[in-house]
């Protein structure tokens, strides 16, 4: 297995710049394995494809204004700034650019544009320490400043502004700490969750804070030697109930996105074989070909990045030959691509 194999080329055309409206009008491509089946519908007609006794898991975190601009004290340069996740109070771990002129000790004034005011509000941060990948180490002079400070981030292959930040979120967000959208669920809408449990579906809810897998391909050759970012996750006891249940009713349990699957996943692997207990922390799973699924029967996702590790899980999830038919057929059929694309649904 080498990183190669999961990459393919797609057309920057179908890269998709902006969200479909509504929600649930996005297409639907239909993978079934058992018989290698594809076939292609609207979004808000994956209700035909459940049915009474189906769990639904979705991932309720919350993208976080994580993105933040400064200038460095010192020249005045302009700086960037992409929290990660918090280590402490007013102590996070962050992407920065430019990153080779920054290091400790380095400081940067983060002001509040958008307003003209002489009494704009401000944060010192200061460069603390430095961890792998560039990430750096920062420290805030006032940490409850920051939303207000900062802007929701998008992909950087999005290159059009986003009028309303809340379209970049799901309708069931709750939980804060993501800085990208667990994009599979930004299909589904208040009127299609309710269609999907009056057919007697039930939607459960865990949390994984996406972190930054997101943004970064994997550089190794050797797929197994690429250093899995951990994203901190929350599974309740009423949830691994639930999924304990469903598992040994034979019900079909249908994660709704990678990170659903991954905190899933995870959980069972800290469990005892027939009994999911309930889960809370870090979660490091890197799943691969070869992997054995013990809690997923079926998964929603978007079309991913080439060389990505959301890729490699949907195709240790249905097979690197159907997966590879699948993207062929989108490309060709003018699919949308990637956080504000197209869906697929594999059986």
């Amino acid at each position: 297995m080498k990183t190669s194999d999961f990459s393919y080329h797609l057309p920057s055309e179908l890269i998709a710049q902006t969200p479909v409206e509504p929600r649930d009008q996005s297409r639907l491509m239909v993978l079934n394995r058992s018989h290698g089946s594809i076939n292609h519908h609207r979004f808000f007609e994956i209700a035909d494809y459940l049915q009474a006794g189906d769990v639904l898991v979705f991932n309720d975190s919350r993208v976080i204004p994580a993105r933040l601009i400064g200038r460095k004290v010192d020249t005045g340069g302009r700086v960037e700034v992409l929290l990660l996740h918090q280590l402490d109070t007013a102590i996070w771990e962050a992407l920065v650019k430019p990153s080779k002129r920054l290091n400790i000790g380095a400081k940067v004034e983060i002001t509040d544009n958008s307003t003209t005011s002489s009494n704009k509000a401000k944060v010192l941060a200061e460069i603390t320490g430095l961890g792998q990948d560039g990430i750096k180490v920062i420290t805030f002079s006032d940490e409850a400043l920051l939303p207000q400070l900062g802007s929701t981030p998008l992909p950087p292959y999005i290159h059009t502004p986003l009028t309303d930040p809340e379209r970049y979120q799901t309708v069931y967000a709750r939980a804060p700490g993501s800085v990208a959208a667990p994009t599979a669920g930004l299909h589904f809408t208040p009127e299609l969750l309710g269609k999907i449990e009056r057919k007697g579906a039930r939607c459960l809810f865990v949390t994984l804070h996406v972190g930054l897998d997101t943004f970064r391909l994997v550089r190794e050759d050797d797929p197994l030697r690429h250093p899995i970012h951990r994203e901190y996750g929350r599974l309740t006891q009423e949830v691994a109930n639930q999924l304990s249940q469903a598992k040994m009713d034979g019900r079909r349990v249908i994660c709704v996105g990678t990170t659903t699957v991954r905190i899933t996943e995870a959980a069972a692997q800290a469990s005892k074989p027939s009994i999911l207990l309930p889960f809370e922390g870090w979660v490091s799973l890197f799943i691969l070909p070869g992997y054995q699924f013990h809690m997923v029967d079926a998964l929603i996702t978007n079309f991913h990045l080439p060389r990505s590790t959301p890729l490699m899980l949907v195709t240790a999830f249905a097979g690197k030959d159907f997966i590879s038919r699948a993207y062929e057929e989108a490309i060709a059929r003018r699919y949308r691509f990637y956080s504000f694309g197209d869906a697929m649904l594999v059986l």
